[in-house]
């Protein structure tokens, strides 16, 4: 995940709409542990009282941190008066430099109107846009040549700069619904068809039935295309689908001509990037959709790469590249550049993609959890999918933390990562003969084996221990280093800059160890030098060994040795390390993520100009690359939605989402439950949410949870959201009166049920779940349930049998849920899982149930 430093901004609403903006810089290292355990009761205020009023309460915006909170990310509060004192206890030990923002100082914002007030006078929604923006200031300039972009599909609006008042003032004009601050999201940085069971020899199944997901368009938001790369090559393809209306972007180094019958579009959106930046750097960036970062290709070619041999990084994986929907169509929306990917030109590509006519949205981007009238991802994502497109987004790299998990709205499907039995071994010897293990994809001139070198910690090197065990820039004293192995601390600068480091200051190798956040989850990087990462457990052990070695008469020393590829790795799959974690920050009801897919070293299509290291010192060419993260998870599902909806047109969104979850699996290739790759231990629904996915028996689930963009209202309205801010994500005026019949905001109508119980002293609580089920297997089919409760919890289903007499007829059924309290320290909660599972003898119909027990404060 590329993360940029940033500063704390509190962005506060009064009555009256007037915003007052403050700028906090928060120097906390020795609070850091007070403040995580305060950000995490904050995090469960909203299961006490949600109410998402514009008024009267603080929005949350992480711009600028010096260091990354992805753990201890707070929602936006709902209540003012306790949020503030509770802050204040957080923020009185800290050293607090406070500004207020200069009243001209111009920033992004994205404003909602209400489409059909503009006013018979105005031609288009643009002339009515200029006006009312020139309308806001008394000078002679002209405002309207502040706006970026315009928005009618997703979204009804435009982005401008203003000022903090001309925002106040505007959102007071007549037909703006709303003014939204700008956010900037971040990325979330092949054998996996194989192991997913997609096999081109196969005769039937996925890729059979959907003929390979050809003519089906992906829609890829990310940072742009390498079209070269024979990943994108439309060779026995047909034409371009008749419903295509999107196009290619003649621009400098990137012609139309770029595009075929593969790639059939590619645009790129820089408006708000250079709003907040400046003018783009042409010499190191692509006024195009040229991808100049590699991360835009690497997903792209993961969704729906063509099949090319051979295929490796570096001499490793070897083997075929293919794609999850070898034949789906692609079209690149370029939205991501160095400073970050910034929701005005997100929510344009949206608009865009939309209306161009894709099929399936992948976006591997992430940023703030916030709710979502303020979230430009989660009010694009339900605009597509109220136009009939899946939208995939990646879950986020902050695990294994809980509260982690970004992209967290019932309509996305939020998508963790895992493991593939496949990995890339590079152990370490050290002297007193003990064998660590460890991951590498280097391919330069090994270290010898039989040889033995001085081994160090950089941390005992240096006048500045703690920048000198991270391995960063200028830290290393090269009199120390020259000659030797180093081992390098996980943090702050990317794992294969410390690399460079290291090389640069004369090591011949190093060693990179986890810390104890990271736990023992290792990720392959193509490093400069021979290099390899080691778990937590494994650096402590190899410091101990270089503290008694160095009081010894038998200096530290070691080796690397690298083994290649290894496949049909056991356990697998697992849960990567880095994917984040539930539960839902904001809708602890909806369980989040949906699954997991391989995510960790995943080989596919990579960029010229771009070394495999990412390091601009890295001149390295590779076809291929190998990257981890829950962007490399995303597009997977994205690819797998495509084949999905080839082999079933008329299946909403919510129907292929629904078929990914009912169907996947928690157990690995032992017969166990999934692994915890950060600690060994079994994995939880908080970790891979309903499971790994099977796309083969996806195809054909037997029955489907879906929902309507009316259920989405009903669940908005139960969830205390106000009708201005229902209107703001739906572009629809909500009734909230009729929602009450659905009950509460656990009674969407998802494939799985979470319940979330606040104990204030009860003995006894209970809650219920109503279910609509939707037969899309055979008719005459007669589907009885299997109840697993959690431990300790009554679970009830009414009726226990559904007799379905045709396809596509619906039944409904009724989940009732009992608990009784338990001892839980104040502030605390614990979580349990079990599952309900329909079955006629041919289709297995599981849904998590998932209790919440918390003891408020």
């Amino acid at each position: 995940m590329l993360l940029v430093s940033s500063s704390l901004v509190l962005f506060t609403h009064f009555n009256g709409g007037k915003r007052g903006i403050c700028v906090i810089y928060v120097y906390f290292w020795a609070y850091l542990p007070f403040c995580s355990l305060l950000f995490s009761i904050l995090m469960r205020l909203p299961t006490l009282t949600q109410t998402h009023s514009p008024s009267s309460h603080y929005y949350y915006y992480y711009h600028h941190f010096q260091i990354s909170l992805q753990n201890h990310r707070p929602p936006p509060p709902e209540n003012t008066s306790a949020m503030a004192n509770i802050l204040s206890l957080c923020f009185i030990p800290f050293l607090l430099t406070v500004s207020a923002t200069n009243s001209q100082h111009q920033t992004t914002f994205i404003v909602r109107v209400q489409h059909d007030a503009k006013p018979s006078l105005f031609p288009t929604h643009r002339h009515w846009y200029q006006s009312s923006l020139t309308a806001l200031s008394d000078q002679t300039g002209d405002l309207s040549s502040r706006i970026l972009h315009t928005y009618d599909t997703v979204f009804h609006g435009f982005s401008a700069k203003l000022s903090a008042l001309e925002a106040s003032k505007l959102e007071s004009s007549y037909g703006v619904l709303s003014v939204i601050p700008e956010q900037i999201r971040h990325l979330h940085t092949t054998r996996s068809p194989e192991f997913l069971g997609l096999k081109t020899s196969d005769t039937s199944g996925l890729l059979k039935e959907s003929d390979f997901g050809s003519d089906l368009v992906i829609g890829v938001l990310d940072t742009g295309i390498w079209p070269e790369r024979q990943s994108f090559n439309d060779k026995g393809l047909g034409p371009v689908p008749g419903k295509w209306r999107g196009g290619c972007v003649d621009s400098t180094g990137f012609p139309a001509s770029s595009c075929n019958r593969k790639l059939i579009g590619a645009k790129y959106f820089s408006a708000g990037y250079e709003a907040t930046n400046g003018k783009m750097n042409e010499t190191v960036e692509h006024r195009s959709p040229r991808d100049s970062d590699g991360h835009g290709t690497h997903t792209a070619s993961i969704a729906a790469g063509r099949y090319v041999f051979p295929a490796s990084t570096l001499g490793y994986a070897r083997g075929v590249a293919a794609g999850m929907a070898p034949k789906a169509r692609l079209a690149a929306y370029k939205v991501c550049w160095n400073a970050g990917c910034f929701d005005s030109d997100i929510l344009a590509a949206f608009d865009s993609a939309v209306s161009d006519g894709v099929d399936v949205i992948s976006l591997s981007v992430g940023g703030v959890v916030v709710p979502y009238y303020l979230d430009a991802i989660a009010i694009g994502a339900y605009g597509a999918s109220d136009h009939g497109v899946f939208v995939s987004a990646s879950a986020g790299n902050g695990g294994p933390g809980g509260l982690t998990v970004t992209n967290v709205a019932p309509w996305v499907t939020t998508v963790g990562a895992g493991a593939i039995d496949r990995d890339f071994p590079a152990d370490v010897k050290l002297g007193n003969g003990k064998l660590i293990p460890g991951v590498s994809v280097y391919g330069g001139p090994a270290l010898a084996h039989h040889r033995l070198y001085p081994l160090i910690y950089a941390g005992n090197e240096g006048g500045d221990g703690y920048s000198a065990s991270l391995c960063l820039e200028g830290s290393l004293n090269p009199n120390s280093v020259k000659g030797k192995i180093v081992l390098c601390d996980r943090g702050i600068n990317s794992r294969a800059a410390k690399g460079e480091v290291v090389k640069k200051s004369g090591g011949i190798g190093m060693i990179l160890a986890n810390g104890v956040f990271d736990g023992e989850g290792l990720v392959a990087d193509c490093h400069v030098l021979p290099a390899t990462s080691v778990g937590a457990s494994s650096g402590d052990e190899i410091r101990r060994y270089i503290t008694s070695s160095s009081k010894s008469k038998s200096p530290p020393q070691a080796t690397i040795i690298f083994k290649g590829t290894r496949i049909n790795i056991r356990p697998a799959p697992v849960v990567a390390s880095f994917s984040a974690r539930g539960p839902n920050p904001e809708s602890p009801e909806i369980l989040k993520p949906d699954v997991i897919a391989p995510g960790l070293n995943i080989l596919a299509a990579w960029p010229d100009k771009v070394g495999p290291s990412g390091l601009d010192s890295d001149k390295r060419k590779t076809e291929f690359n190998i990257l981890s993260g829950t962007s490399m998870a995303c597009p997977h599902v994205s690819g797998l939605a495509a084949l999905l909806k080839a082999a079933h047109p008329e299946w909403t969104p919510a129907a292929i989402k629904s078929a990914l979850i009912t169907t996947a699996y928690t157990l690995d290739n032992r017969g166990e439950t999934m692994i915890d790759e950060s600690t060994g231990n079994s994995s939880t629904v908080m970790d891979f949410g309903a499971g790994h996915v099977h796309p083969q028996k996806a195809m054909d689930p037997g029955l489907i949870y879906d929902i309507s963009s009316y259920d989405y209202i009903d669940f908005l309205c139960n969830s205390n959201y106000t009708t201005k801010n229902i209107e703001i994500i739906t572009r629809k005026r909500a009734d909230c009166n009729g929602a009450k019949r659905a009950g509460h905001s656990g009674n969407l109508n998802f494939p799985l049920m979470a319940a979330v119980f606040q104990q204030y002293g009860k003995r006894k609580m209970s809650t219920h779940f109503i279910r609509t089920v939707t037969n899309v297997g055979e008719a005459n089919s007669v589907y009885g349930v299997t109840i697993k409760p959690p431990r300790g919890v009554e679970v009830t289903v009414k009726p226990m049998k559904l007799v379905f007499r045709r396809v596509g007829q619906k039944l409904n059924f009724l989940v009732r849920v009992k608990v009784v309290a338990g001892k839980l320290a104040a502030g605390s909660s614990v979580t349990k899982s079990g599952w309900i599972e329909w079955s006629d003898g041919k289709h297995n119909v599981a849904s998590p149930v998932v209790v919440t027990m918390q003891e408020p404060l």
